[in-house]
């Protein structure tokens, strides 16, 4: 057989088989046009849903691009995080990091309930979710990348996996940095995805240490400019008010830009797990001011980056299963 002729042969291999333009992950192929035939419509779906969940209230687009954040880091990115208890799933709902903050949930059962009835148990929540982050990131004015698709969705969830292996915003620099190198991520990673604080609020109980010399050796936090720790204490008492909301990005909360690491370049991180990207370590102290002065190059490494997050050990093939409703497993 020639070259030319193998070459041929090959290559119209390739027109029947994406997966030649796939990512190999731990889990098995995804690739960007898994469901071009099944529900060619899927994504158009999401996005149309979406967008009028976001027109309605700018906020939705950071909660539900954490969600996205905190399922993968459980388990892989695999929906588990929105299974509810029953029998014998204890919710990761439950767990501390989502607790009284992890919210969404009802726009992502509208968007499967259309995507159900486009075309029924094709489209896996695990796969809604990772194209809803993409969407909720552009539609803030973020950057766009081309989600691989064709995980399942778990039939189990991990309480302990979700208490364990999430960031928490006090964290230490190193614990935050072994979190992440945990799920194959690296510091790079950490700078870029931490960006996404740049939309969204924090809880008064997320920071409070930060406000009242908290952190056990009866110092004040002087990374936090002092002006604005003022500012903050009149909504984040030293008891009480643990619910109460505040932007993290206070210059600019509802855009996706580079804000987030001028405000941390300025003492202004609100959170303990965002200034310490400045003070803890030369890597990342780099990275935040590269960040600032370029929002190109921000925006090309957190596309880069969530598409490394979202290959976290996703099931594929014949493992898990595409729920009908992505708060149970399937009967």
């Amino acid at each position: 057989m020639s070259q030319l002729t193998s070459f041929l042969l090959v290559l119209s291999l390739c027109a029947f088989a994406p997966l030649c333009f796939s990512s190999k992950t731990k889990g098995g192929y995804l690739y960007p046009q898994f469901y071009d035939h099944s529900c060619p419509k899927a994504q158009e779906i999401v996005r149309s849903v979406l967008a009028k969940a976001v027109a309605k209230e700018a906020r939705m687009a950071a909660s539900i691009l954490r969600l996205h954040f905190h399922d993968c880091f459980v388990q892989g990115c695999d929906a588990s995080l929105l299974l509810d208890s029953s029998g014998t799933i204890v919710s990761e709902k439950r767990s501390n990091p989502n607790r009284n903050s992890a919210r969404g949930f009802e726009v992502l059962d509208e968007i499967k309930s259309a995507l159900e009835k486009e075309c029924p148990r094709t489209v896996s929540c695990a796969d809604l979710l990772a194209i809803a982050a993409r969407d909720s990131t552009v539609l803030r004015g973020g950057p766009s990348w081309e989600v691989l698709l064709g995980r399942r969705d778990s039939r189990s969830a991990s309480l302990s996996g979700s208490n364990n292996n999430i960031p928490a915003p006090n964290n230490t620099f190193q614990t935050i940095l072994t979190k992440f190198k945990r799920q194959g991520l690296d510091i790079v990673d950490l700078v870029a995805l931490s960006g996404s604080h740049t939309i969204g609020n924090s809880r008064c109980t997320s920071f409070r240490q930060r406000l009242y010399n908290q952190s056990g050796n009866g110092q004040p936090d002087y990374t936090l400019d002092q002006s604005y720790a003022a500012q903050l204490k009149t909504r984040c008492p030293r008891s009480g008010g643990d619910q109460n909301l505040f932007f993290l990005d206070y210059v600019s909360p509802t855009k996706f830009d580079n804000y987030y690491y001028k405000n941390i370049l300025a003492s202004k991180g609100l959170l303990n797990s965002d200034q310490v990207l400045l003070t803890k370590n030369e890597e990342s102290r780099e990275l935040v001011k590269q960040y600032a002065e370029n929002s190109q190059l921000f925006f090309e490494q957190f596309a880069k980056s969530m598409v490394e997050m979202g290959n976290i050990s996703p099931l594929t093939g014949s493992r898990g299963e595409i729920r009908k409703n992505c708060r149970k497993v399937n009967s």
